[in-house]
C-alpha cells in the first residue's frame, strides 16, 4: 500500500512537473537575402547575446549550421522549393541529403526541426506535388540514422492555403490545394508532426483597412469581435487566423495535429502608402505577440494551449523584392544594433544593442540628426525616440525652448542626443538606422541645452535592469523547483520500486 501511494504521488508530481517546465516558446527567422549581413560566426554569437533559444533558417547552409555548433541553440533547417523535385523522385538522394546536410554538424548543431519546402502553393512554379513524396523520404533518412524521434518534419504554408478564414469558426482549405493537403495531414497525425503556418496580420491590415483596425491587428483593441457560430470573442487577429486553421483541421478531422506559426511580425519602414510600417508599430505588435505566447495565452478556440512562434525576421534584408517593408522587417540593422527594443522575456521593452559593439566615450560626446538624413527617415526615428524611446520630447514643442529652429534635423537632434546620453553615451545609442552621427562639439544654442552625460538621466536603465534582473530570478527561479520536482519523482519511483 505504501509503495502504491508513492508511485501515485510520482506520478502526480510528474504532471506538475510538465506543466510547470514547459511553455510556449518564440524563435527568429534568420534569414539572409542581403548583401551587407554580419557572418554567420558574429550572428551566432548575437543570437546567444540576447538569449534567443530558437532560430529558424530558409535552408542547410553549411556556414551557418557550423556557426550555432555547441550554443545550445535549436535550429529549423529548412528544403528549399528548388531541390524538391529531387528528394521526392529517389529515396537515395534524400539519404544523401541528410548524409551531406546534417549529419555531419548534428548534434553539435541542434537542430530539432526539417522543414520540406517553402509557402509552396505561393511559389511561381508550383512543386506542391513533390512535397509529400520528399517528405516521407526525408523522414525515411532520418530514420534510418535513428534521428526521426529527435527531428522533426513537416512544411510552411501562408495563410492562401485557405479559401476563407473568417469567421474563424468557418474556416476552411482551399480545394484546389486537396490533392496534397490530405496526405500531407495524414503524415503529420501519424508522425506528431505541427501544421507550420506563416501568418500576418499586417497584410490583413494594410490590404484592407476599412474592414480590420490598426489596434486589432496590433494587439491592442478594447472591442471584440464576435464568431457568430461559436459566440467566441476576438480581440486580436492574430487568434482568429490561428484558429481558422484549427477549425480548418477539424473540418477534414484532423484534431490531433499541433499548429506552429513558423514566420509573423511587422515591417519597421515601407513606401509612402504604407503607414502602419513603422517602428512604433512593429515594437508594439511583437512586445505584444511575446507576451501572448510567453504566457500560454492560448487562442479562444484553443484556450491554455501552447503555440510556437517564430518572428520573422532577425535582419533587414536588402536584396528582399518588392515594396519597401519587404526590405524592413528585422529586429537588428545588418551593422547588429537594434532598429527597435524588443524583449524576448514578455516583461516588456528593454534595449537589444549589441554589447560587443559598444564602446563608451572617454570624453564628452553629443548626438545629432545627419543632414543627409530623409525626411522621413527623420520622423520615424523622432516619433520611435519620443515614444518607445522613453524621451523626454516636451523641449522641442511649440514655445519650448528648443522649437526653433522649426525643423525635422534640429528636432531630431536634440531628441537623439536625449536618448543617446540617457542610454549611456554608446555608439550603438547614436545609430538610429544610420541617421545619428556623434559630435564632440556642444549643439546647445540659447535657451536649448542639450543634455551631457551624467546629468539628467531617466529611470529607463534602471527599469530595464530590474525587469531582466526579476526575469532572470523567475527562471533561475522556476529552473530550482523543477530540478527539485524531478529529484523527487525519481527518489520515490525508486523507493518505491524496492519496496
Amino acid at each position: 500500500m505504501a509503495r502504491g501511494s508513492r508511485l501515485i504521488f510520482a506520478a502526480f508530481l510528474l504532471l506538475i512537473l510538465l506543466d510547470c517546465c514547459s511553455g510556449s516558446f518564440v524563435g527568429v527567422c534568420y534569414g539572409r537575402n542581403a548583401d551587407d549581413l554580419p557572418t554567420p560566426d558574429k550572428v551566432a554569437q548575437l543570437v546567444q547575446l540576447h538569449k534567443i533559444k530558437y532560430i529558424r533558417i530558409y535552408d542547410s547552409n553549411i556556414q551557418v549550421l557550423k556557426a550555432f555548433a555547441n550554443t545550445g541553440v535549436e535550429l529549423m533547417v529548412g528544403v528549399p522549393n528548388s531541390d524538391l523535385l529531387a528528394l521526392s523522385q529517389f529515396q537515395s538522394n534524400a539519404d544523401t541529403w541528410l548524409k551531406n546536410s546534417i549529419l555531419p554538424y548534428y548534434p553539435a548543431t541542434k537542430i530539432t526541426y526539417i522543414t520540406v519546402g517553402l509557402e509552396v502553393t505561393e511559389a511561381p512554379n508550383n512543386a506542391s506535388a513533390f512535397v509529400v513524396p520528399a517528405m516521407k523520404n526525408v523522414l525515411n533518412a532520418l530514420k534510418k540514422a535513428g534521428l526521426h524521434k529527435k527531428i522533426k518534419v513537416s512544411s510552411t504554408h501562408s495563410l492562401g492555403v485557405l479559401s476563407r478564414s473568417f469567421p474563424p469558426s468557418a474556416g476552411a482549405f482551399n480545394s484546389s490545394h486537396a490533392y496534397f493537403l490530405k496526405p500531407m495531414l495524414e503524415f503529420l497525425a501519424e508522425n506528431k508532426s505541427p501544421f507550420m503556418i506563416d501568418i500576418y496580420p499586417y497584410y490583413a491590415f494594410r490590404d484592407s483597412p476599412k474592414k480590420v483596425s490598426l489596434d486589432y491587428a496590433l494587439f491592442e483593441s478594447s472591442s471584440e469581435v464576435i464568431d457568430p457560430n461559436t459566440g467566441l470573442l476576438y480581440t486580436n487577429m492574430f487568434d482568429a487566423q490561428i484558429d481558422a486553421i484549427y477549425f480548418a483541421l477539424m473540418a477534414l478531422n484532423f484534431r490531433t495535429i499541433n499548429v506552429m506559426v513558423t514566420e509573423t511580425g511587422w515591417p519597421s519602414k515601407g513606401s509612402p502608402k504604407e503607414t502602419a510600417a513603422t517602428p512604433d508599430n512593429a515594437q508594439t505588435y511583437n512586445t505584444n505577440l511575446i507576451r501572448h505566447v510567453i504566457n500560454n495565452t492560448g487562442t479562444p478556440a484553443r484556450p491554455g494551449e501552447e503555440l510556437d512562434v517564430y518572428i520573422f525576421s532577425l535582419f533587414n534584408e536588402n536584396r528582399k523584392p518588392g515594396l519597401e517593408s519587404e526590405r524592413n522587417w528585422g529586429l537588428y540593422y545588418p551593422d547588429q544594433t537594434s532598429v527597435y527594443n524588443l524583449d524576448f522575456t514578455g516583461k516588456g521593452a528593454i534595449d537589444m544593442t549589441t554589447e560587443a559593439n559598444v564602446t563608451r566615450s572617454n570624453g564628452t560626446t553629443w548626438c545629432i540628426a545627419s543632414s543627409k538624413a530623409s525626411q522621413i527617415d527623420l520622423q520615424n526615428a523622432i516619433d520611435w525616440a519620443c515614444g518607445p524611446g522613453n524621451v523626454d520630447c516636451t523641449a522641442i514643442q511649440p514655445s519650448q525652448p528648443c522649437f526653433e529652429p522649426d525643423n525635422l534635423v534640429s528636432h531630431a537632434s536634440y531628441a537623439f542626443n536625449s536618448y543617446y546620453q540617457q542610454n549611456g553615451a554608446s555608439d550603438v545609442a547614436c545609430s538610429f538606422g544610420g541617421t545619428g552621427v556623434k559630435v564632440d562639439k556642444d549643439p546647445s544654442y540659447d535657451n536649448c541645452i542639450y543634455m551631457r552625460a551624467g546629468n539628467n538621466k531617466t529611470m529607463a536603465s534602471n527599469t530595464t535592469a530590474m525587469s531582466s534582473t526579476s526575469s532572470s530570478s523567475q527562471r533561475e527561479t522556476t529552473s530550482w523547483g523543477c530540478s527539485f520536482l524531478l529529484v523527487t519523482i525519481l527518489f520515490l519511483a525508486w523507493s518505491g520500486a524496492g519496496a
